[in-house]
């Protein structure tokens, strides 16, 4: 696609899926440590964890889990995927992510898709809830680094740490470590002589049977050449991020031993 299609699309989805998010820009420079769900995240809170209870960081997804999430007590949050904000409970993690939830008795604030705020707060009550919008965006640099500066979309979200590193940036943050960000999925992937796609992305935190039986019957439906694609937006969604970033004088570093992410440089976690 050209860019001149890309921005078309992507002003149809801004009038489509773009709803008014208030500004979330409320720092002016600091630094943030983003936290990613992935195995490696076990090491880095071994080897930093005073580090990490001192900083300012921004969990994501099931990060409530593990009990070294009411030691390091975030100050954000981060859900994207429409399965936090089910109605019922499913009898797994979900149920028990919500259950740690309640229990936050600091300062946290979740950042949630504008169209699930209603339910965020209502499955959420004693956190603050801030919306983005999770449209993805593609197009002319210059209009897509307009629309991201305006809250209206971002690079596409095939990963929740995309939208967390872009909120990062939009809360005002100007030095960004990102760690457990392992994303070496494509080591995991086979194919059974039934010819489903297995997808194994084990994280730092211990998943239930439930949630694992869950994703496998989630990936039942998909195509390797389907999930590779996939793999590949979130690969080039860094990339629109680092040149962002960039254009913000905002510092972007990778501090996740072994990542597969190539779009920022290393910086070791210090």
């Amino acid at each position: 696609m050209n860019q001149l299609a890309a921005t078309a699309k992507s002003l149809l989805k801004i009038a489509l899926l773009s709803r008014p998010v208030p500004s979330s820009r409320r720092c002016h420079g600091g630094s943030i440590i983003v936290m990613g769900n992935g195995p490696s995240l076990n090491d880095t809170i071994a080897a930093h964890l005073p580090l990490l209870k001192a900083a300012t960081t921004m969990a994501v997804n099931f990060a409530a889990l593990a009990p070294v999430f009411f030691d390091i007590k975030p100050r954000y949050y981060v859900m994207a995927d429409p399965h936090f904000f089910s109605q019922g409970g499913d009898g797994g993690n979900l149920d028990l992510l919500r259950e740690a939830l309640r229990k936050v008795d600091w300062e946290m604030e979740l950042f949630v898709p504008a169209k699930f705020r209603r339910k965020a707060a209502r499955l959420y009550p004693s956190l603050k809830i801030t919306p983005f919008n999770a449209v993805g965006l593609e197009g002319y640099r210059s209009f897509t680094s307009m629309a991201y500066r305006l809250g209206m979309g971002m690079p596409r979200p095939r990963n929740v740490l995309i939208p967390a590193i872009m909120l990062a940036i939009a809360t005002g943050y100007t030095d960004i470590s990102i760690v457990g960000a392992d994303h070496s999925w494509m080591t995991s992937l086979s194919v059974t002589d039934e010819n489903e796609v297995v997808s194994i992305q084990p994280h730092f935190y211990a998943d239930s049977d439930h949630e694992q039986a869950r994703v496998r019957h989630e990936y039942r439906g998909y195509r390797l050449h389907q999930i590779v694609e996939s793999f590949a937006i979130a690969f080039r969604s860094y990339h629109h991020i680092a040149d962002y970033a960039a254009s913000r004088g905002v510092k972007i570093y990778n501090a996740t031993p072994g990542s597969f992410i190539d779009a920022f440089p290393r910086r070791p976690l210090s």
